[in-house]
């Protein structure tokens, strides 16, 4: 079986959702890493942009020439919800925030508000009832966001912006969960569509602002093509499409909790970032709120 099959069953099995979490869960690790390893080049977020959605945009042509810019019977508010919330405004804040910010605070601060945000607008929107466990799982990921704070305070050298705009981001990928779910379409349609409209979108950027991909060297791009263009923007998209639709976003969003934690070893071991206990301790308060707060171990489901 292909992902392609995967991604067009309407029921997939839990063991593909697992499957497809795990899968995102790796490569968004390493696209934080390889976003903040991106501060050190010559390269931009619109040259960044443009490398994360142009490669899906061709790999997917086939696909977005058939659905179009415009799905028929997806509501217009669903789709401005998708391309908002996992393209080029997602795409824009979270890069700009992820190269001013260490990166295990990056994926605690992202990856941690992710299923925060999403919970948010379960109760709010969807009215959705919460058992103690979930309750205390949110408090938990509220408790390691307040660790980095004090730690920010203690000059650590994480700028308030990424407060501001990495949970900002993950509210917007909260709605774009939410929206996918409803919109009808497969994972491989809504990738496509979201990638088209975001490289027009980062083609414009472009043509106003410029871009310095002439200027960076052959291995940088190479980098980022293959992380935010083949793993990020290509097989994330449809794994995480996969995982929501076998398993529901409630339950796709518990495999964000192990993010955070690879993020800070990562940030560690391959970029040479200071991880200290302040880190570790926010890293593991935020893997386990994350569980929690998602339901996973509740016992009504």
């Amino acid at each position: 079986m292909n992902t392609s099959a995967f991604a067009r069953s309407s029921h997939p099995s839990a063991a593909v959702g697992y499957i497809g979490g795990t899968v995102t869960v790796l490569i968004w690790a390493g696209w934080v890493l390889a976003t903040r390893h991106s501060a050190a080049t010559p390269l931009g977020t619109i040259d960044i942009g443009l490398i994360r959605y142009g490669v899906p945009v061709l790999a997917l042509s086939p696909v977005w020439w058939r659905v179009g810019l415009l799905p028929k019977g997806v509501p217009l508010h669903l789709l401005a919800l998708m391309v908002a919330g996992s393209g080029a405004l997602f795409f824009q804040l979270t890069t700009f925030a992820i190269h001013a910010t260490p990166a295990a605070s990056a994926g605690i601060l992202l990856g941690g508000s992710m299923p925060l945000a999403a919970a948010v607008i379960g109760v709010t929107v969807f009215r959705e009832r919460l058992d103690m466990s979930r309750w205390i799982g949110l408090a938990a990921i509220l408790a390691g966001a307040g660790i980095l704070l004090a730690g920010s305070l203690s000059n650590r050298g994480i700028p308030w912006t990424s407060f501001l705009l990495l949970p900002l981001s993950a509210l917007l990928w909260a709605s774009y969960t939410h929206a996918f779910k409803r919109s009808g379409l497969t994972a491989v349609e809504a990738g496509a569509v979201i990638a088209l409209w975001s490289f027009l979108i980062h083609i414009g950027l472009a043509l106003v602002y410029g871009t310095a991909l002439g200027l960076a060297s052959a291995g940088e791009i190479a980098l980022q093509v293959m992380s935010q263009g083949i793993l990020s923007g290509l097989m994330a998209v449809l794994a995480y499409g996969i995982a929501v639709r076998a398993l529901g976003g409630t339950q796709a969003a518990a495999f964000t909790a192990i993010t955070p934690v690879l993020v800070t070893l990562g940030g560690g071991l391959l970029l040479g970032e200071t991880v200290g206990l302040v880190e570790i301790s926010a890293a593991a308060l935020t893997g386990i709120g994350v569980a929690l707060s998602t339901g996973l171990f509740s016992k009504r489901r």
